[in-house]
């Protein structure tokens, strides 16, 4: 038996979530088009024959604005020391940013072994992907250098082949059935922050947080769920709820769709609207919405 923690990181929309949702088989992550999705270190665990990956996928390394993106930032950083290699996620793109410069030399700091991983190889001619490899290869000594597509599965079973390689023997760390460390409770808390992205514009959605308020199953099965979303200003709630209550309706249908899937039955879902001005810079707050180090 072998196991190997995995850390993977990169800059906010390259597709790290997407990417640990196709190797774990489940939506663990959320995933939308709008960078800073991901907020917390988030455990999805690969089973593969004899070996098991721990992967920790990790909010988009930026430059923070508030507390909570102080939070993050040192989530990035904390997650890249002490694993057994780190799989740096970029986009197709033959010029290395100030960002990627910024995480290449937190990953030298940390000493483990990098596999850089380009993604998103459905959008470029694969002659493009030279280029990219040769501006990344000079920057850095990567183990290992594997393109792939999240989305299309391409160089997936590459890119497992390669973890494999890096574990080491030794007990597994989770159960066999299990396939991540978060609540149910986060989960759901989760996939309605994902339809306030998907479905709201510019500041509001980052400004949000979710919570659930209340979890119970009756004896037939269906579970009631209760979630209060906070935001940042009064003129927010208003456009979070909508005319007549329609956005709030759209979010909470779209959202309960996703619960049900995942929980396996009917799911009855109520949500409510409250403001917490400036909570992102609240480290009361941002505790009490499990966004903490300890």
């Amino acid at each position: 038996m072998k196991s190997a923690m995995i850390t993977v990181c990169g800059r906010p929309n390259v597709g790290k979530s997407t990417l640990t949702n196709a190797l774990v088989g489940e939506k663990i992550a959320i995933v939308s088009g709008k960078p800073q999705t991901t907020r917390n270190r988030i455990i999805g665990i690969v089973n593969a024959d004899d070996t098991q990956i721990v992967l920790m996928d990790t909010p988009g390394f930026i430059r923070p604005r508030n507390k909570l993106g102080d939070y993050m930032v040192n989530i990035v950083k904390e997650s890249v020391a002490d694993v057994d290699a780190v799989l740096f996620l970029v986009e197709p793109v033959a010029e290395i940013g100030p960002g990627e410069e910024a995480l290449l030399e937190n990953l030298r700091e940390s000493g483990a072994p990098v596999l850089l991983v380009i993604n998103k190889i459905d959008t470029v001619e694969p002659s493009h992907l030279l280029k990219v490899m040769a501006a990344y290869s000079s920057a850095y000594r990567f183990q290992e250098i594997i393109p792939i597509s999240a989305k299309t599965g391409d160089g997936l079973n590459d890119l497992l082949a390669e973890l494999k390689k890096v574990a080491e023997e030794g007990p597994h760390l989770f159960p066999e059935d299990m396939i991540t460390d978060q609540p149910e409770r986060q989960i759901c808390a989760e996939l309605v922050r994902e339809k306030i992205l998907r479905n709201l514009e510019k500041e509001i959605p980052h400004g949000t947080a979710v919570e659930v308020t209340g979890f119970s199953e009756r004896e037939n099965g269906i579970v009631d769920l209760d979630v209060t979303v906070y935001c940042e200003k009064a003129s927010h709630k208003g456009i979070l709820i909508g005319k007549n209550g329609a956005m709030l309706r759209k979010i909470g249908s779209e959202a309960r769709e996703d619960i049900e899937a995942f929980l396996g039955t009917k799911v009855f879902l109520q949500t409510w609207v409250k403001v917490k001005e400036n909570w992102r810079d609240s480290e009361v707050m941002l505790r009490n919405f499990g966004y903490r180090n300890d």
